[in-house]
């Protein structure tokens, strides 16, 4: 792995780290996200509605640009979605 691939790395582990710290000291951002991901997780363009909804009714920020982080956690969002879905 290469310098350049493990600073990047760092970086993405750095900014889930920040997104997480948001979610543990406001509790209620984990159910408005997860209610979000579940209006918007089968449309084409899941990603982007959602992380618009969750800038605009959260503090969490996901620009229009995905990083890497922004989009392991727009699929974590879609995922747990899903598997609360098929426990119903």
């Amino acid at each position: 792995m290469s310098n350049a691939d493990i600073i990047s790395k760092k970086r993405v582990i750095i900014e889930l780290t920040l997104v997480i710290r948001k979610i543990f000291s406001e509790p209620e951002i984990c159910a408005t996200a997860l209610k979000i991901a579940a209006k918007h997780s089968n449309a084409t363009n899941a990603h982007q509605l959602i992380a618009e909804e969750l800038s605009a009714t959260t503090n969490i920020r996901i620009p229009v640009e995905h990083s890497e982080a922004d989009t392991l956690f727009l699929d974590l969002l879609i995922d747990m979605e899903k598997d609360a879905s098929a426990l119903y």
